[in-house]
């Protein structure tokens, strides 16, 4: 009997479930999600500024992202697909636990939106052929199996002329000290062991695999907390939180 070979994934199925688990608060400001809450603001207006600058859209439009096709990969809850819907986007969200993926549709409904929920891998969104305008990549690569196997069906994802946008933690000491100490052991922000420091990307690491798969950095930043305003901020420091905007080439 011939050997059958399992199909390559980025699943790490205990970071799934540990996800899944809490999936009921996705949408709790105060809840096991409220980082995500805190850092929604900074997030959005990277993604929204990014967009409009790249695609030379109406950034006094209600609706700039009008004629735009968007994917969250690892969209949880649905925290940002709703705010892209609202923007205008036709918007895809997915997730691999279909816990997520029921909270989402479930919340999209009462807020009167329509976006396309689906359980699923970037890698399988990629295997059929579906392309977006915009992929967003943000706080996943760090819970992933298979880095570069993630990555490269992210590009895959992109259209020519397209962007990706991602988000994720440095690998840094100090990364360490605040990520995961700070955040998970001292001031309780997230549960203890949601990140794992040796699964930390450097920016360069990430722009180096995505320019292997046909991609050009665009723009970079850091993300900081102020504990004097409890908010997050853009800043030149990309110490510990960062974001990336990655072009693909219109000719590809």
């Amino acid at each position: 009997m011939p050997e059958t070979t399992m199909p390559e994934t980025t699943i790490d199925a205990e970071e799934v479930a540990r996800f899944a688990a809490m999936a009921e608060q996705w949408w709790d400001p105060r809840g096991k999600f409220a980082p995500l809450h805190k850092f929604q603001p900074v997030r959005l207006a990277y993604i929204r500024a990014g967009v409009i600058a790249h695609f030379g859209l109406d950034a006094t439009s209600r609706h700039p992202f009008k004629g735009l096709s968007l994917l969250d990969i690892g969209c949880g809850g649905g925290l940002l697909c709703e705010p892209m819907a609202r923007l205008g986007a036709e918007v895809t969200g997915a997730d691999a636990a279909e816990r997520n993926i029921g909270i989402a549709r479930t919340h999209a409904a009462e807020s009167e939106l329509e976006i396309d929920y689906v359980a699923t891998t970037a890698e399988a969104v990629a295997e059929s052929g579906r392309q977006f305008d915009v992929v967003l990549n943000m706080e996943v690569v760090e819970h992933v199996a298979d880095v570069p196997l993630y990555l490269k069906s992210c590009a895959q994802l992109v259209k020519p002329g397209g962007l990706m946008v991602v988000a994720t933690i440095n690998r840094t000491a100090r990364a360490f000290a605040l990520a995961i100490v700070g955040a998970e052991y001292v001031l309780n922000w997230l549960p203890r062991g949601t990140h794992t420091w040796s699964k930390f990307l450097a920016p360069e690491e990430i722009v180096s695999i995505l320019k292997r798969d046909g991609m050009t950095l665009r723009d970079k930043c850091g993300v900081t907390y102020s504990p004097l305003r409890d908010e997050w901020r853009k800043s030149r420091d990309m110490g510990v939180n960062y974001m990336l905007l990655m072009e693909k080439p219109k000719s590809q």
